[in-house]
């Protein structure tokens, strides 16, 4: 299976990955993950006042901020992760990767770290189930 992990560093992200360690059995046979983190894009003139190569380290720097910890994580537990960085809108660009790239999964927290302004369920879970085609499933 084709599993796409979207982690953004906040508590739910931890709990998806301790759900997914703990719940192996769930998933049978080989497992494909893939780590992917949405940066989103600096308003245009902070990318022009910067330059190119600043914003592009900018956005190298933040996504390896999220994903050390989470490469780490799956590390311990003996799980080989692929890992993406990406710019953009973020549940818009979460369901176009897990759509064009074909994975069979998506996987992620609940709420991200905007989990104040939809009590229920995030902005961003809630975009990426409204534009998935691919199954997805959210953990609290």
């Amino acid at each position: 299976m084709k599993i796409l992990l979207a982690v953004d560093g906040s508590p739910y992200t931890k709990k998806m990955l301790a759900y997914l360690a703990t719940h192996m059995e769930m998933f049978s046979g080989e497992n494909e993950f893939t780590l992917l983190t949405v940066q989103g894009p600096l308003p245009p003139r902070a990318r022009a006042a910067a330059g190119k190569e600043a914003v592009e380290a900018y956005y190298a720097e933040e996504s390896m901020k999220v994903l050390e910890p989470s490469i780490k994580f799956m590390a311990r537990h003996g799980l080989d992760a692929d890992s993406v960085c990406k710019v953009g809108s973020v549940g818009e660009t979460i369901a176009k990767t897990a759509d064009s790239g074909k994975f069979d999964l998506v996987i992620m927290g609940s709420h991200g770290h905007g989990a104040l302004s939809n009590l229920v369920m995030g902005s961003v879970a809630t975009k990426v189930l409204a534009q998935c085609k691919t199954p997805v499933l959210l953990v609290r």
